[in-house]
């Protein structure tokens, strides 16, 4: 049995009851097959039941639990400072398009939430992005402009509700957080009362096309036959959706505790200073807020994580008088090298669609994701689906940031395998602990459990072949080249791997 992690559950999924839904078993034809149970995948299933079509969610684990079981829950058209990229990137137009998209989903989710009757604790509330030093000033004024011109109630401002002053701040008006569990498991009620099947715990190995109908198949055998697929996996999980070189992973850590209501900042807060410091409340019974931080980004995989989770903590409690500290967790979301999410259908590949790339923005841009995706399969997309179609491929924008992330993979699936790269022996680790060394000439992830047991599987990630490494805070294997991520006993926790580490047991 594993030991326990340094970082449990989440908020959101502490405070929400678990999901029961069945496994996929045998075969299962539907016309839309939606694979992914998060804030995307299930937006876009009730779009689509809405619209009259047969849908069938499939997740690999629990609906909501993953991505978006660990989000911040900012629903924000204010993604941190990318108005000016935008507009410098894409133009105006595409800017405002981008806008409008966010915006669109902010409306959607309250909409739907009054309709279904939803006390999913949305609140209305202003957005800011800071930054603490005189040196990011103009590109702050920069931003505001941006934004202005992309249509949001946008403005420069040096007074916000933190606790320490700022340089100068984005502020924009009438933004929104809310629970994002509490909304979306109503939602997948409401699926199923529609007549849409949803199936947990059953992970897609792979897409085929027979004649027109695609095929999704199951680790444990079965699959399901249907007319049009979405992936909303956040990274795709099949490998013939050849995205994965214009996705970077990326983790953030999150700690929260309560604060007095009076001591509430009143808003939501990001910067990109010191690894990122992103900052909201939520409700948390009389007379108190739950104040929710998350920072310290880091590549899956880096070593170090349990000193970041101190850092974060240390300044959480610095900053804001926080005396305890009652929840951590982490958070994974990809970034595209041009910032916009692919979402649309694949070129070449009729009936199948894909909403990936939200760039730690999954909940605005899950629903816009869905929305854009239900509408296109209706004969109507948006304006702005041009903007997210997955088939887009700007060299100019695009090129520098392909090279580097195609660097660094290349990095780790050669350079982690020279000699250098654990010098270790399993007898040094203590409790806990888990480090990537060479034994009998090959790699393995060696991990030593709290009753001193020793875990032993091939270091190679299942899914493309990068050297995983040891995340010290959560206890986990994470692969730094696309973001898979396994326990200690090998199992898969994250794709877009589908298969285990396999075990070597150390003799």
């Amino acid at each position: 049995m594993n030991p326990p992690l340094v970082l449990p559950e989440s908020y959101w999924i502490a405070s929400t009851e678990a999901t029961t839904y069945p496994a996929a078993a045998d075969t299962v034809t539907t016309e839309v097959a939606v694979v992914g149970g998060g804030i995307a995948g299930l937006c876009t299933a009730w779009e689509l039941a809405r619209a009259g079509r047969s849908v069938a969610v499939i997740e690999a684990d629990r609906i909501a639990a993953a991505v978006t079981g660990n989000t911040t829950a900012k629903l924000s058209a204010q993604h941190a400072a990318i108005y000016a990229h935008l507009r410098d990137a894409f133009g105006t137009a595409a800017a405002r398009d981008y806008a409008e998209a966010q915006t669109g989903a902010i409306a959607h989710v309250a909409a739907i939430a009054e309709r279904l009757g939803i006390d999913c604790e949305l609140e209305r509330a202003p957005s800011f992005v800071y930054t603490e030093s005189e040196e990011g000033v103009a590109a702050m004024r920069e931003e505001a402009e941006a934004a202005r011109e992309a249509g949001l109630p946008a403005s420069f401002t040096t007074e916000t509700g933190l606790p320490f002053p700022v340089a100068g701040a984005v502020r924009v008006e009438d933004q929104a957080q809310f629970h994002p569990r509490r909304f979306l498991l109503a939602l997948a009620a409401d699926l199923t009362a529609q007549g849409a099947r949803i199936f947990e715990e059953s992970r897609v190995t792979g897409l085929e096309t027979d004649d027109g109908t695609h095929v999704l198949a199951f680790a444990g055998g079965g699959e399901v036959r249907c007319d049009q697929v979405v992936i909303a996996t956040q990274f795709p999980v099949i490998d013939r959706i050849k995205l994965f070189a214009r996705l970077t992973p990326r983790r953030e850590l999150v700690v929260a505790g309560a604060i007095p209501e009076s001591a509430d900042p009143g808003g939501m807060y990001i910067t990109g200073e010191q690894g990122t410091r992103s900052v909201r409340t939520a409700p948390y019974g009389e007379g108190r807020r739950l104040l929710i931080v998350t920072g310290e980004a880091f590549t899956p995989g880096d070593a170090g994580t349990a000193e970041r989770l101190d850092r974060l903590t240390a300044w959480t409690t610095e900053r804001f008088g926080v005396e305890s500290i009652e929840y951590r967790w982490a958070a994974q979301d990809y970034t595209t090298t041009d910032r916009v999410p692919f979402v649309g259908e694949l070129s070449g590949d009729d009936g199948v669609y894909v909403a990936c790339g939200f760039g730690g923005w999954g909940m605005s841009n899950g629903v816009a994701a869905a929305r854009t995706i239900a509408a296109t399969i209706a004969g109507t997309p948006p304006r702005w689906a041009e903007l997210f179609g997955p088939g887009r491929f700007h060299l100019l924008r695009e090129g520098g940031k392909l090279a580097k992330a195609q660097s660094k993979v290349v990095g780790h699936f050669i350079g982690d395998r020279l000699p250098h790269a654990a010098p270790s022996e399993p007898e040094e680790l203590a409790p806990g602990e888990g480090a990537v060394m060479r034994i009998g000439g090959a790699l393995r992830a060696v991990y030593r459990d709290e009753d001193g047991g020793l875990h032993t599987l091939s270091a190679t990630c299942t899914h493309l072949g990068c050297v995983v490494g040891f995340n010290d805070a959560e206890r986990n294997w994470e692969c730094p080249c696309h973001g898979s991520r396994y326990a200690p006993s090998g199992a898969v926790l994250q794709g877009p791997a589908t298969s285990p580490l396999e075990a070597h047991p150390h003799h």
